[in-house]
Order: C-alpha cells, then structure tokens, then sequence
C-alpha cells in the first residue's frame, strides 16, 4: 500500500542551481523529483539552508524542477548574509525561499514536518542532511547509497570526507528503514561497513540516452574520457598513453576529455596544459549538454573509463547503449553492469592501454566504414525499471 504522502531531500540539487549541467548525484535526485510530481502519492520537498530549512509543497517541487538550467533571480539581503562566499548558492536557496510554504530553523524541523500527513516516508537520495536529528523526524525513511568510495579509497577524498561520511554512513546504519543501492556491488561494500544492517533493494539507476547532437565533424579519430577530472577518473593514466604515443614517433589520436576540472594536482593538470599545447587534437570540453556528450560518443573510437573506483559508472553505460565501443579499468561494478561489452585493461599496465589504443587507430578506417544496424549495443537500465523496484518498499 503506497504512503500517505512522500517527503523528497532536494538539498543536494538546489545547492547545484546555477553552476552548470547537473552530473552525477545531482542528476540522480533530479529523476527522482521528475517521476515522484509525476506519481499518485503527494510529493512534499525538503531543502537545508544556511539559516535552517524549508518545506516546499507538490506546487513548489515542480517549481525547482523549472530552476533547472535557468538564470538565477538576485539574492536578496538574506542570501547576500549568509552565502556571501557562495553567490550562486546564495541566489538558488533565494529562489526556493519564495517557493516554500514553511520554513523553520534547524530546531523546528520536527514541528515543521507536522503539515505533512501521519505516515509519511522520507527519501534521501543525495546524502545531504544525514543526521540524527533529520532522520529522526521522520517517518519511514529510505536512503540511497551511491557507493562507499571515501571509506573504501580515502585518497581520492579530500580532507576530512572520509570521516564525515563515515558519520553519515553511521545514521543510515541506525535510522534507515530501507538502503537503496544501484548495484550489488555498492551494498556488498556498504554492508561491510555496517554493523546493524538494514533492510536493502539494488535497483540500477535509469540511464536515458538522448539523440545525439551533430557535432562539428573532426578530422581525425579521436577517443573521449567523460567525467570530472581528478585523481579517482584516473586521467593521469591517459597522459602517460598520450606521451608514449608521441615518444614512439606515431600520430598522436584525438583525446576529448569532456568533463570539468575538479581537484586535481596542480603537477597534473600541468602536464595535460602542456599537452594541449603541443597537441591541439588534445582537447577539454567541460559543460557539455546531454545531447553534445552522445554526440561526441557517437563518433569516437571509443569511451576511454580508467577509473580507479566507481560506485556505478554511467559513462560506459551511455557509450555502449550507443553502440561506442569501451575500454575500461576492470572494476567489479562495470563488470556488474556491463559484462562482457569493454575491453578490460590493468590501471597498473599502461603499456596495454597504448597497444589497445594504436590497434583501434589501426582500424579506425574499418570502423568508420561499418554501417549502424551492425553496431553491437546494450539495452540500458530504465528509470521506470527502477522505481518499480524502489517504490514498492519506500
């Protein structure tokens, strides 16, 4: 029997209106507003501010969701006060003030929460606001859990996260009443961590592949790295490629890395400069729409995904429903989701991803030549697949 009504966590989203195309977590918890306004079970909506936090009704919701990729209005003194170093932040969460339709400071949230019908679930799908002090206002509450990488690899995390996700992976352990997880490999690893164990549903996360924009034809085969650059995506190894490629006196491919730069080394991102500088078919192509990413796919040699560590791993996904060949860094969750589609190379072996790299150069002719219907694809999780998962248990 479906609840009463359901209380969506959309503070991880608003605090990303204004800074570009949504990625990742953020898009995820988009999708989940698009199908939850679209539902039969009222949808309210929670978002944290500076100062405390705001309810929004079904009306409101569907008002953040118009935010999306539009132009900020200014943020007024409020906002101006309390994200003075975080002027987008400070004019999304102004944006949303004039939405809501209760507000209270971070001691009120419980008596706040008494507008909503008794019974009422709670989804956090964006891990913010995972307190004792949230979750205990609620009433059911489901928590989804993108993956377990700062405990698992906390070098790829910057300071202090490992420790404060530790503290949210704390009160999922006490709080929740049902973990989502995209795949089984993320709750193997989460439940490693836990000691009491909730109950669980692996529902892969929906992928929509849109039509490929038509993109300025490029001269010369190329591949593409999708994803934030820094140390966990691994672009470190692709430039060590790139050198040999050149140092062994061959023509230097295109590499495409569409992405933005996050907090990669200075040394790093030193070495892709000069890179760029000796190579223009070496490229960055950071806020990318949707469409422009599967365009580029779309005519690619292949999705190049070194990464160290996943939780699901949408770009491989994206490019094999394409029908873009993959050659991957040989995870478990890529396994999970992708079976046998990539190549599989060591991240410890960079010799094997310059040898697979020229041997797909050597072929580019051969490929370019193959007709559409003869592209091997894979069929993509759909979101609707995963909500009839989800919603059957929160």
């Amino acid at each position: 029997m479906p609840p009463p009504a359901r209380l969506l966590d959309l503070t991880r989203l608003v605090s990303r209106l204004g800074g570009g195309p949504l990625t990742g977590v953020d898009r995820v918890e988009l999708a989940y507003l698009t199908h939850l306004v679209a539902g039969d079970v009222p949808l309210w909506a929670l978002v944290r501010t500076k100062i405390g936090f705001l309810l929004l009704d079904q009306v409101g919701a569907v008002g953040i969701a118009g935010l999306v990729g539009q132009t900020l209005p200014a943020a007024g003194w409020i906002g101006r006060m309390t994200r003075r170093d975080q002027p987008v932040r400070a004019q999304a969460e102004a944006a949303v003030r004039k939405l809501c339709v209760a507000r209270c400071t971070r001691w009120g949230l419980k008596r706040m929460l008494r507008r909503l019908p008794e019974g009422f679930h709670y989804l956090n799908v964006g891990h913010a606001n995972l307190t004792d002090g949230v979750l205990q206002a609620m009433g059911r509450v489901g928590v989804l859990i993108h993956d377990t990488i700062p405990l698992d690899h906390p070098a790829f995390a910057s300071a202090g996260t490992p420790a404060a996700f530790a503290r949210k992976l704390a009160v999922v352990e006490r709080h929740a009443d049902v973990v989502i997880y995209s795949t089984q490999d993320a709750r193997t690893k989460a439940e490693a961590h836990m000691t009491r164990v909730p109950a669980a549903v692996v529902a892969p996360l929906g992928v929509p592949i849109p039509v490929p924009a038509r993109m300025d034809p490029v001269p010369y085969p190329y591949f593409v790295v999708l994803g934030t650059i820094e140390p966990r995506k691994n672009h470190a190894l692709l430039l060590d490629v790139w050198e040999d490629i050149a140092a062994r006196g061959y023509s230097v491919p295109g590499l495409v890395i569409a992405g933005r730069r996050g907090w990669a080394s200075p040394a790093m991102l030193a070495r892709l400069d000069a890179l760029k500088a000796r190579f223009p078919q070496v490229s960055e192509r950071p806020g990318l729409n949707d469409a422009e990413v599967a365009g580029l796919l779309a005519g690619c040699e292949a999705l190049l995904f070194p990464s160290l560590a996943e939780g699901f791993g949408l770009p491989p996904v994206e490019a094999a429903a394409l029908g873009t060949d993959v050659i991957a860094s040989d995870l478990s969750v890529t396994r999970e989701v992708l079976g046998d589609y990539p190549v599989y190379l060591s991240v410890t072996d960079s010799y094997s991803w310059t040898e697979t790299i020229m041997q797909r150069m050597a072929l580019a002719g051969a490929r370019q030549s193959r007709t559409e219907g003869a592209r091997r694809r894979v069929d993509p999780p759909t979101w609707a697949d995963h909500f009839n998962t989800v919603l059957t248990v929160i």
